[in-house]
């Protein structure tokens, strides 16, 4: 009877402890496929929020990349328009006291011609849809039309760039550069419209010069944003994904509890023949 007792108590520590060391061993195995370690609740709740603040900053990111195609286009279309009234005063220098009428007219046809490009490239130049050259970018445009490029987590002003206050590029057409009246009739009109010229060239410059300096920005913030999203992927993986080496450590070590405790179950189906053998003798 004692024999009996015994022998049911060790099987049943042993097949206890191999069910334990299976369902560890099931764990480890879990860890190791998936990449993940278990974590409580609050662990899991903060690796999940750097996730998607790293999630958040990302799309930002994108944000910041399209504002900078965007100025990039913006530049390409002011920097054919200053190239065109380069041309236009060299064209306005041309008409001298000494040119005759044919001359003149032949003049006026090309400076016409460059001014329709002119406000071509003013009403045409867009972004997915966004003018940008036709006073769209202006500070006096009504606040719900402003372009706004988001680059934070939340709805803070700190995390939004308004181009139109940061930018505030008027119309680039010549009406609004007073340009229209541009003439080679006579040298004295073209004189006159080699100031005329000269002060939309500065306006152009000043345009070109604050498209640049957002430019500069931009990519500062795109920088600043790649550096967060690293340092946020970072400490959320901290948190949530398994250490590889110690995993495997510590599947190692399951490996051989599980064997031995195998190895202690069949044990215990031997010490009662082994107690027999020897009351046998």
């Amino acid at each position: 009877m004692p024999l009996r007792i015994f022998n049911n108590l060790y099987s049943s520590v042993a097949q206890n402890r191999l069910e334990i060391n299976n369902r560890n061993l099931g764990d480890v195995i879990g860890r190791v496929a998936s990449g993940d370690r278990e974590v409580n609740g609050a662990d899991k709740a903060v690796s999940e929020l750097l996730r998607s603040d790293a999630r958040t900053l990302r799309q930002s990111a994108r944000n910041l990349n399209d504002g900078i195609s965007l100025i990039n286009v913006a530049e390409g279309g002011l920097n054919e328009q200053s190239s065109i009234l380069i041309r236009i005063r060299e064209v306005l220098t041309e008409a001298d006291g000494a040119l005759g009428q044919t001359e003149r007219d032949t003049l006026q046809l090309e400076i016409n011609t460059l001014r329709d490009e002119f406000n071509r490239i003013a009403s045409s130049t867009e972004f997915n849809g966004q003018k940008l050259l036709n006073g769209a970018l202006a500070s006096s445009v009504s606040a719900g039309n402003h372009v706004v490029v988001v680059v934070g987590l939340d709805s803070e002003a700190s995390g939004q760039i308004d181009l139109n206050e940061i930018v505030n590029l008027d119309s680039a057409d010549t009406a609004t550069l007073d340009l229209d009246g541009l003439s080679v009739a006579s040298f004295q009109d073209a004189i006159d419209g080699l100031s005329k010229v000269d002060n939309a060239l500065t306006k152009i410059s000043s345009a070109r010069a604050s498209i640049g300096a957002t430019l500069n920005r931009f990519t500062r913030a795109l920088n600043n944003l790649n550096v967060s999203i690293e340092n946020l992927t970072a400490a959320s993986a901290t948190i949530k994904d398994a250490d590889f080496a110690e995993e495997v450590a510590d599947l190692t070590r399951q490996q051989l509890l599980v064997q031995s405790s195998s190895a202690m179950v069949g044990q215990a189906n031997l010490i009662p023949e082994g107690v027999l053998l020897l009351l046998q003798q």
